[in-house]
């Protein structure tokens, strides 16, 4: 972990793991927002506020929602574990049963009205055995790598993609002085860009991006990458869909019809793999463990309660996962709380996708 954040005096995984065993979303979350101060990153420049500031500065400030991936919807589920992820690490979560899930679909940015896109990218997060002090949560997107390695790659990459008024797009010359500046940028778009997206939520592959170290009964630790690769068949990204939730509608329909499945993979380094760069893809030869069944069967709208009150803070983690150096990782941990901390005193907005009826 950077420097900058290993200064505080008290234990941060005691602090999160302590309130989730009280149980309350509340309490949790704010028992993270003392991680939500000092600079991000070892530069010293950035701060979480300097995140917040930024989106809303892109985004527009739309109280009572978060900062980034706004448009969301709540689901819960279960995951079957099959024991495979057990050699790698000692979590009870990789153990072999079943372990009662929350998460949330979304869509990125700040705006919770945006209309669906095919060529958005899609999020999923994840809360293994909320609200329990063991728990591990995880927030996917069904890309192959992250577009920036740093959190000052982040805050520049989200300036730049400012829509400009007169267009609805991001400035172009901004844009080309982003890439210029974060060559990594450059090339992991090239790798995004080669792998178009499927029809939606459902049949979309979703990667934790960052690795993380997996740690087994006799403390050996070892990188991971995970992922949820669909079990439902998939389709080609249409255009564009019928309504300005189409997106989220397929997804209702889908999962009301029946429970939907990923596998969850889990990707192991090799010596000459790079843990702290999220913008790197491992080779695809790396050996793969099939760790089980992740198992969705209900959705229903963001209100007081569900997943739409879940931080779904990285560093949360059970025992036998710990992160990397990725400095991505403490930088996002504090982003989360801080958008917590806005968003918690503020009265919610009504969410733009209603999961009680399929709009269109």
């Amino acid at each position: 972990m950077p420097p900058s954040w290993a200064d505080s005096a008290i234990d941060r995984r005691s602090v999160l793991l302590g309130a989730a065993a009280i149980g309350g979303f509340l309490a949790l979350h704010l028992g993270s927002v003392a991680y939500a101060r000092g600079p991000v990153g070892s530069g010293g420049r950035l701060t979480p506020q300097s995140f917040i500031d930024a989106f809303q500065h892109v985004n527009g400030v739309h109280r009572g929602f978060r900062r980034n991936h706004a448009k969301g919807v709540s689901v819960t589920g279960y995951f079957e574990s099959n024991g495979n992820g057990a050699d790698l690490s000692r979590a009870a979560v990789l153990r072999p049963g079943r372990t009662k899930l929350v998460g949330r679909f979304s869509l990125p940015g700040g705006n919770p009205t945006v209309a669906d896109t095919a060529g958005a990218n899609r999020g999923l997060a994840l809360a293994f055995g909320y609200p329990g002090s063991g728990q591990w949560r995880t927030a996917m997107l069904n890309i192959p790598v992250f577009t920036v390695n740093s959190p000052q790659g982040f805050y520049d990459q989200l300036l730049a993609s400012k829509p400009a008024a007169d267009t609805g797009k991001p400035d172009p010359d901004a844009m080309t002085q982003f890439l210029a500046a974060h060559p990594e940028a450059a090339r992991a778009r090239d790798v995004i860009k080669a792998q178009p997206p499927t029809s939606g939520f459902a049949d979309s592959t979703y990667r934790g991006l960052n690795a993380f170290l997996f740690a087994d009964t006799a403390g050996n630790a070892t990188p991971v990458r995970w992922s949820l690769v669909p079990m439902q068949p998939i389709g080609t990204a249409a255009a564009s869909g019928a309504g300005p939730n189409w997106m989220f509608d397929d997804l209702i329909t889908a999962i009301r019809r029946n429970p939907l499945r990923w596998r969850l993979m889990l990707t192991v380094a090799e010596p000459q793999d790079d843990p702290n760069d999220a913008t790197v893809a491992w080779p695809p030869e790396r050996r793969v463990v099939d760790a089980g069944t992740v198992v969705l069967d209900a959705v229903e709208p963001e209100r007081r309660g569900n997943a739409r009150d879940i931080n779904f803070d990285p560093l949360v983690l059970p025992d036998g996962i710990e992160p990397s150096d990725d400095p991505l990782l403490s930088a996002r941990s504090a982003v989360y709380a801080a958008s917590f901390r806005r968003r918690a005193g503020e009265t919610s907005g009504t969410p733009a996708v209603e999961a009680g009826a399929v709009s269109r």
